[in-house]
């Protein structure tokens, strides 16, 4: 899911997508109107789930989308080997299965609780 906004209302630590992956926004410089058109806004960001660096200009009343991101907290249920992790949402109590990321391999363990981001149909662990 997604909403619009303008590209002067964005700023720095807040998200957006570029190429339809949702990116948190690490700078944002904008250049004065010319002889030649509108002012412009250069920005830099770092996808969420990828975490490939992406920068795009836009003009600044120019819309695009922000993604809807839920933070959400889970219950670490079973270790499936050493790549997946077996997940339980303390809201929801749904169940489900995510790949354990570099940082957090050998820090998970049954009953601990982490935090994971969920936007656009893909889930990411950011705190264990």
């Amino acid at each position: 899911m997604k909403e619009l906004a303008e590209v002067r209302t964005l700023k720095e630590n807040r998200y957006m997508l570029i190429d339809d992956e949702p990116c948190k926004i690490v700078s944002i410089s904008t250049s004065k109107p010319g002889k030649h058109g509108e002012a412009k806004a250069r920005i830099e960001a770092i996808g969420v789930f990828d975490g490939q660096k992406r920068s795009v200009v836009h003009p600044v009343k120019h819309k695009v989308g922000v993604p809807i991101i839920d933070k959400r907290n889970a219950q670490v249920l079973a270790l499936m080997g050493e790549d997946t992790v077996q997940l339980m949402d303390l809201e929801t109590y749904e169940t489900f299965e995510m790949p354990i990321p570099e940082e957090f391999k050998g820090q998970l363990q049954p009953g601990n609780e982490v935090m994971y981001l969920q936007a656009m149909g893909k889930k990411k662990i950011t705190r264990a």
